[in-house]
């Protein structure tokens, strides 16, 4: 599959905190570090996500007393995982990985800074008191550049490259999941993350297939 100008590179939540030793650790997650660095020097356009939550953030176990990390409750009317405090804002974990090359970046996304609110997707944030999802006007970025196809790498899988990949598809790009340069909190969740990547028409493949 060749790389074409009107192509971008999206690396979801590259930092820290999601590799060995970090707060909210994925399993080999500091696998995908340096193939990743690697791969965005070949794009044209490259779009960082970052974590970035303010202290107390509401997706946080700290902020719920007497509820633990990985317990999923009701927020807004939406199932929402409680997490260890992670990628708080300006801490060393929240940084980009030092694999990828600022040059090669053209966007970093902060997303989740909203205190009440999460954020798994680039595109859009988590459900909101008011019940809908906001969009981070990713989209339009997009757009604006002539972008058609995007190519979705990071972590982890089965939540941010998952709902990343999703929405880029609803907002009518076509989506390439490089699979073998992500990582996932739970490897039970692959063959649900399959089927809702193949009903949103998202193709999979591996890096080596990108000449």
């Amino acid at each position: 599959m060749r790389i074409l100008p009107t192509d971008a590179l999206i690396v979801v939540d590259l930092q820290p905190d999601f590799m060995a030793g970090g707060a909210l650790a994925v399993p080999g997650g500091d696998e995908v570090a340096a193939p990743i660095g690697a791969l965005a020097s070949r794009f044209s356009t490259v779009v960082a996500t970052q974590d970035w939550h303010p202290r107390g953030h509401l997706s946080f176990a700290s902020s719920h007393p007497g509820r633990k990390p990985f317990e999923v409750i009701q927020l807004y009317g939406a199932a929402q995982t409680l997490w260890p405090d992670h990628c708080v804002q300006g801490s060393a974990g929240a940084a980009l990985h030092p694999a990828l090359p600022d040059e090669a970046v053209s966007l970093v996304l902060r997303k989740g800074a909203h205190r009440i609110v999460d954020s798994y997707s680039g595109f859009r944030e988590n459900v909101g008191p008011d019940g809908k999802r906001p969009p981070t006007g990713l989209a339009g970025w997009l757009n604006e550049r002539g972008i058609q196809r995007v190519f979705v790498v990071g972590l982890a899988r089965d939540f941010c490259v998952q709902a990343t990949s999703v929405d880029a598809a609803e907002a009518g790009l076509e989506v390439v999941l490089v699979d073998d340069l992500t990582r996932s909190v739970d490897e039970s969740s692959r063959t649900r993350v399959d089927a809702l990547l193949a009903e949103h028409h998202v193709q999979l493949i591996q890096h080596k297939e990108l000449v």
